[in-house]
């Protein structure tokens, strides 16, 4: 589905809402954003994989993504859903602790009941904010908003979504995130999951709708991504600390992923 919040916050927005509903609707690779992401669950049944670790979200659970935390979402066969994004920037969140807090990890909950309805209230009255046309004091009464949104959900009382147990495909994300700027082979994958590489590659694709090599090399595309942000390595470093054997080799596979070269890719970072 379009992700139109992401796309309004590509504009140069500070906050985006977007509600959407579907079935079989998946992603198929992970990505990252420069900016937090609350994702509710408003009904039904979600898998997220989160840098490497698979969480299951159901009705009324929701995650804060901080900045640049890889992440995808899919749903079990012909089992519809509901969920509410909201995207916004760090400076948003005006408190240095609050601020602080987020950007260590993701987060996932699951509310008690008394706090639905005030989780629900605050992000319809954002929504109802956002479609409104500007108006007077507009950017301090979202940030109102939205601050009180994030510490009605931390001070409350939440249960952490643990993650599930690590399937054999689990398994071999989660290592691959883990290892992705080193060798990685097919065959000694499945050796370290007793499993034979053919077992392996099905199982694998079925989960993730990616081969084993497809998912490593997008892990590591969007790690150089990342890089290219966040540091000024050159781009011959880049290349071999996210795991490829040579910059020619980088520089082809990071085009067929992401349609730029690593130096366009900077460029681009750079004029936002």
């Amino acid at each position: 589905m379009l992700d139109t919040a992401a796309i309004l916050m590509s504009h140069g927005e500070k906050i985006a809402y977007a509600y959407a509903e579907g079935v079989n609707d998946n992603m198929c690779q992970s990505h990252f954003h420069e900016f937090f992401e609350l994702y509710y669950l408003e009904s039904g049944e979600r898998h997220h994989m989160i840098e490497g670790e698979l969480y299951h979200l159901t009705a009324h659970e929701f995650i804060i993504f901080p900045p640049n935390v890889m992440h995808h979402s899919y749903g079990d066969k012909n089992v519809p859903f509901k969920r509410i994004v909201l995207y916004f920037t760090p400076d948003m969140i005006v408190y240095p602790e609050v601020r602080s807090y987020l950007l260590e990890t993701a987060r996932v909950f699951s509310l008690k009941k008394i706090k639905k309805s005030m989780i629900h209230l605050l992000l319809s009255m954002l929504h109802t904010e956002l479609d409104k046309e500007e108006g007077l004091f507009q950017k301090e009464y979202l940030e109102n908003l939205l601050n009180q949104l994030l510490l009605t959900i931390l001070r409350a009382d939440y249960t952490p979504v643990e993650s599930t147990p690590r399937t054999r495909p689990a398994q071999a994300v989660n290592y691959i995130h883990e290892h992705y700027a080193e060798e990685i082979s097919v065959s000694a994958l499945a050796d370290m999951l007793y499993v034979s590489p053919y077992h392996l590659c099905r199982e694998f694709k079925k989960v993730t709708g990616k081969t084993i090599i497809q998912y490593l090399n997008m892990t590591r595309v969007l790690h150089a991504q990342r890089m290219l942000l966040e540091t000024d390595y050159n781009i011959t470093r880049i290349s071999k600390e996210t795991g490829f054997s040579n910059l020619t080799h980088f520089n082809r596979i990071f085009k067929s992923i992401t349609g730029v070269s690593p130096s366009e890719k900077r460029k681009q970072y750079q004029s936002v």
